[in-house]
C-alpha cells in the first residue's frame, strides 16, 4: 500500500501543471515512449535495478523528443500529430522486444511492465511502535517503496522551489515570458520531472495506469476549487483515497462477494479516482453539472482566483 500511495501522491502533485497546461496525456505518453529504453536497459545490465532502468528510459525519452521535432519538421504535422506517431510506435517497440526476451526466457514479464506489481511489493511491517525505531526493520522496506518515496520528495521539492515560475507558465507562457522567465527551459524542466515520476511508478502501477495517476486527482481538484495551491492540496489528498480505497478492494472486495481471489491493485486504484473525477464532474459545487444546471451564475464566476496566493 505504501508504493502505490507514493506513486499516486507523485504522479498527482505534477499532474496539476499538465491539467492547466492541458497536457494531460503527456504523462501517458512519456510513460508509453519510455518502454524501449527501460527493455533496452534490462537486457543490457540484466536488472531491474534503478540506475539502469532510469538511464535507459531518460535516454528513450530524448530520441522520442528528437524524433518528435523531425516528424513535425519534415512531415509537416502538428505537434500532436507527430507526438502521436513517435510514442505509439516506440510503445509498439517495446512490447516487441518484451516479447522477443520472454521467448529467449528472459525475466522481462510484459504483464508487469504493463500493469504493474503491487500485490508483490511486501514488507513484513512492525508488530509495535517500539520496533520502528530498529533499522533492520527498515531495511528490509522493498525497494520500489524507497523509490517511489524519492521520487515523490523529489517532486515536492522541485514543485516547492519553483512555485511561481511553474505556476506563472502554466497560466500564462507569454506573460511569463515577457517578464524574463524561460518558460521553455521551465516546459523542458516540468517534462523531466514527469518522466522520472513515470519511470519510478512504472514498475509498481504499470505503464497503462499512469495515466490515470497522472491527470485524475488534478482534474477532479481542478472542479472544485479556482486557487492552484487549494488544488494541488486537494489533488493529494483525492490521490491518498485512490490508493488506500483502490488498494483495500483489490483484497478484500471479491471475498464480500464470495470470491476467493483479489483483483489487480493497479487497476482498481485507477478505477477509483475515475469514479471520483466522475462525481466532480456531476457534483461540484461550482463547475458541475449540476451546478452549471441548476445555477448558471455560479458556473460562470470569474476564475481570476486561479493565479492568486
Amino acid at each position: 500500500m505504501l508504493a502505490a500511495l507514493f506513486a499516486t501522491l507523485a504522479c498527482a502533485l505534477i499532474g496539476n501543471f499538465l491539467v492547466l497546461r492541458r497536457q494531460s496525456l503527456m504523462g501517458d505518453a512519456v510513460s508509453h515512449a519510455v518502454l524501449p529504453g527501460i527493455v533496452i536497459a534490462f537486457l543490457i545490465w540484466g536488472s531491474r535495478a534503478t540506475w539502469p532502468v532510469f538511464i535507459g528510459a531518460a535516454a528513450a525519452a530524448l530520441t522520442a523528443v528528437v524524433l518528435i521535432e523531425l516528424v513535425r519538421r519534415y512531415g509537416r504535422l502538428d505537434a500532436g500529430t507527430a507526438m502521436a506517431v513517435v510514442f505509439s510506435i516506440m510503445f509498439a517497440a517495446g512490447v516487441v522486444m518484451m516479447e522477443q526476451a520472454a521467448a529467449r526466457n528472459i525475466d522481462l514479464d510484459a504483464e508487469c511492465v504493463l500493469y504493474g506489481q503491487l500485490e508483490d511489493i511486501i514488507w513484513l511491517a512492525p508488530t509495535t511502535l517500539a520496533s520502528l525505531l530498529d533499522p533492520a526493520v527498515w531495511e528490509e522496506l522493498p525497494r520500489e517503496v524507497w523509490t517511489l518515496f524519492g521520487a515523490f520528495v523529489f517532486t515536492s521539492v522541485v514543485v516547492t522551489l519553483f512555485w511561481k515560475e511553474l505556476k506563472l507558465a502554466s497560466f500564462d507562457p507569454a506573460l511569463a515570458s515577457a517578464l524574463g522567465f524561460p518558460a521553455g527551459r521551465i516546459d523542458l524542466a516540468l517534462m523531466f520531472v514527469v518522466g522520472i515520476v513515470a519511470v519510478a511508478a512504472f514498475e509498481a502501477v504499470g505503464s497503462i495506469l499512469v495515466i490515470a495517476m497522472f491527470i485524475c486527482p488534478a482534474a477532479s481538484a481542478r472542479l472544485l476549487t479556482d486557487r492552484l495551491s487549494t488544488q494541488v492540496a486537494i489533488s493529494l489528498v483525492l490521490a491518498a483515497i485512490s490508493a488506500i480505497a483502490g488498494y483495500l478492494l483489490a483484497a478484500f472486495g471479491p471475498m464480500w462477494f464470495g470470491h476467493e481471489h483479489s483483483l489487480a491493485a493497479s487497476g482498481m486504484i485507477a478505477v477509483v479516482s475515475g469514479v471520483i473525477l466522475a462525481v466532480s464532474v456531476v457534483a461540484a459545487p461550482r463547475y458541475g453539472l449540476l451546478a452549471r444546471r441548476f445555477r448558471p451564475e455560479a458556473a460562470s464566476a470569474g476564475t481570476a482566483a486561479a493565479v492568486r496566493e
